[in-house]
């Protein structure tokens, strides 16, 4: 098993001096962060769509084997509400297709207001792409039922497992052959940190949900003072002391 670890976006000033060089300019970042991890998160679509070129150029900037998740635009989740998905879904996915080999998983995460409608996500699932990975996370209560639970597992999407305040914010259901959780802030200190005990409990969850060669998809989404980037790299230490394959993470990072 292959665990693919990165943090939600890459474009943050206040890891400058942690993450990047102090005198490294901020038009080289992704090309610092590739460095470091092997995998991220980009929610850049979720609020405004780069265009087909845009996605080749962070192709073209990133090394051969990176992977890139995108979050879908909020469009199709929080304004159209996955209603009417077709349109969105394909223009994402053509805008999409310049990354190439770089593209990973499409996350949908839903409003919190949005309750359970399966035949909505089920919809929704069928307009992607055979062999897109899509990974969901939804965020009412409503939606932790066994319908539901069966239209994921129908198309092979994965529930996202979301962590908020070291506590599981959904049922760890396992509803694909690939997994994808997402670290939305820690309790410990400095804020919003991970503790060592948090990350060791999660990692035990992801080495015995997915054993053998199924990939796992996991970022830290508690960029404040760099604190996905250190959660990322003590995640990745936690997962090899269990005997699991991680991908690349910094290997030094300033103490704090």
């Amino acid at each position: 098993m292959t665990v693919l670890i990165g943090t939600s976006g890459w474009q943050y000033k206040d890891w400058r001096g942690d993450l990047y060089p102090a005198d490294c300019p901020q038009r080289l970042w992704l090309e610092e962060y590739a460095c470091a991890f092997a995998t991220v998160e980009s929610n850049n679509a979720f609020y405004r769509l780069p265009d087909h070129d845009q996605f080749v150029t962070w192709r073209n900037r990133t090394p051969d084997g990176f992977v890139m998740a995108l979050k879908a635009s909020r469009y199709l989740t929080h304004i159209k509400r996955l209603r009417d998905p077709r349109e969105p879904v394909e223009r994402l996915m053509s805008h999409a297709q310049g990354l190439g080999d770089r593209l990973g998983p499409v996350l949908l995460q839903l409003p919190p207001t949005l309750r359970a409608d399966p035949a909505l996500l089920d919809t929704a699932l069928g307009c992607f792409p055979a062999g897109t990975r899509v990974a969901v996370e939804p965020r009412h209560t409503s939606w932790w039922t066994d319908e539901v639970r069966a239209v994921l597992e129908r198309y092979g999407a994965a529930l996202c497992w979301a962590d908020a305040g070291s506590r599981p914010a959904a049922p760890l259901w396992r509803t694909a052959g690939w997994g994808y959780l997402r670290f939305h802030g820690g309790r410990a200190h400095p804020a919003p940190r991970y503790g060592a005990q948090a990350l060791g409990t999660w990692a035990h969850r992801v080495a015995e949900t997915w054993p053998g060669g199924a990939e796992v998809y996991a970022y830290f989404n508690n960029d404040t003072g760099g604190a996905a980037v250190h959660d990322a790299a003590a995640f990745a230490r936690s997962l090899s002391k269990l005997g699991r394959e991680v991908s690349r993470t910094p290997s030094t990072l300033p103490v704090g």
